[in-house]
């Protein structure tokens, strides 16, 4: 799931496999046609939920709710939205996530959604529209709160002293994007029909998967952690380096392991401490570290066709900067709101409406989530130190919500 570096406040958490990993069974849903009358609902089933589940009387019980910009929010529903139309009214939104219902229940509102400019509307016209649709439902329990981020990593063509890291594509696939960013003269041949398994340092060493383009060593690690990242080249132009695979390995955190050596300090594992401890040690010390991380991560090159928005998150669709928040798909379901209420780094006490639409190897449990900050220097400052607890409320359509009362 943007990114070469920041994944969680300590920087312990594993790599997200961004979207790939865990959205082949929503985008293959998703592939159904729209029905010819979005805002029909199919007969209500019953409505049954692995979480504590409590709806409100009103968005009136949301402390920090009147205060909220729900516009960017608005925005990120509306992205959703497109991926539940095409969804059959029928279906279940997440057949592990029975409480939000099937995909029928979703269409009128998002229905309406669309008809509004998600440009134009203003804050009130954006609290309006999710209190006019949704009711709030108290999710029991606090969770922790971290952050990710979509980083920009200076990248080359061609390689050289400095840029001297592979990013590789998926072996076995013809890499899409810039061709001309493919090295001249490799052997295209060697990246076929081999073992994905393999771990890091064997993946390096055979030169496993065709070289999408070059940069330095530390950039392209974290990059990998990060799970995506904006390639800046020589002359400005940026491309995305999107998730595409991992070879199957364990995570192993790095800053973990200098941790336990004693190589940092306890509370000192971010990424700018561990990058430090790096560029101090050098690269006969980063090589065989980075090693002991087996699991890497290949990537595909695209165009970034608008630069406002993120890398695709799990559901299939642009993360949008705090509005899109990554949650364990075996509780929730893509598209759903969440109102969160916790510490959020450079904001203070926070209270805000954010999307589910991805996922990340770290985040389970119920009330588990990974805010995405957008992308550059100071998102990554602010992600890496997202460290919190914090208590959901998710937004439910009105007629599913009160289903749910009833049977509760």
């Amino acid at each position: 799931m943007s990114r070469a570096a920041i994944r969680t406040g300590s920087f312990l958490r594993s790599a997200r496999p961004s979207f790939l990993l865990l959205a082949c069974a929503a985008l293959v849903s998703a592939c159904s046609s729209v029905p010819d009358n979005p805002r029909r609902t199919p007969p209500a089933p019953s409505v049954t939920s692995s979480l504590d589940l409590r709806p409100l009387s009103g968005f009136h019980q949301l402390s920090g709710w009147q205060q909220h910009d729900a516009r960017a929010a608005f925005r990120a529903f509306v992205a959703s939205c497109e991926a539940i139309l095409r969804r059959d009214a029928g279906r279940a939104l997440n057949e592990r996530a029975p409480h939000a219902g099937q995909a029928g229940d979703w269409h009128g509102p998002c229905a309406q959604a669309l008809r509004l400019d998600s440009r134009a509307i203003d804050a009130a016209a954006a609290r309006a529209f999710f209190e006019a649709h949704f009711t709030p439902v108290a999710v029991g329990g606090e969770g922790r709160l971290t952050g990710y981020y979509e980083p920009l990593v200076q990248a080359s063509q061609y390689p050289d002293t400095e840029f001297s890291m592979p990013i590789r594509a998926r072996p076995g696939l013809a890499p899409r994007g810039d061709i001309s960013q493919l090295i001249a003269g490799l052997d295209a041949s060697r990246h076929g029909g081999v073992d994905e398994v393999r771990p890091r340092a064997e993946i390096e060493a055979m030169n496993i998967g065709v070289p999408l383009a070059w940069g330095r060593p530390i950039d392209v690690f974290f990059m990998q952690i990060q799970g995506s990242g904006r390639l800046v080249f020589e002359d400005g132009s940026q491309r995305r380096a999107a998730f595409a695979a991992h070879n199957g390995q364990p995570y192993v955190s790095i800053g973990r392991l200098l941790l336990d050596r004693g190589e940092l300090a306890p509370g000192q594992a971010s990424k700018q401490h561990i990058e430090d401890w790096l560029v101090r040690n050098g690269p006969s010390a980063w090589t065989p570290l980075f090693n002991e991380n087996p699991r890497y991560v290949f990537f595909d090159m695209q165009p970034i066709l608008d630069p406002d928005t993120g890398p695709m998150g799990s559901q299939g669709v642009p993360l949008t900067p705090m509005a899109s928040l990554a949650v364990d798909p075996a509780f929730h379901a893509w598209g759903v709101p969440v109102f969160i209420e916790g510490d959020v780094s450079g904001q203070g006490r926070w209270a805000g409406l954010v999307i589910a639409q991805d996922a990340g190897g770290a985040i389970t449990g119920p009330v588990r989530g990974d805010l995405f900050f957008g992308w550059g220097d100071a998102a990554g400052e602010a992600a890496g130190r997202q460290n919190s607890m914090a208590r959901w409320h998710i937004l439910l359509p009105s007629p599913l919500a009160a289903r749910l009362r009833y049977q509760s």
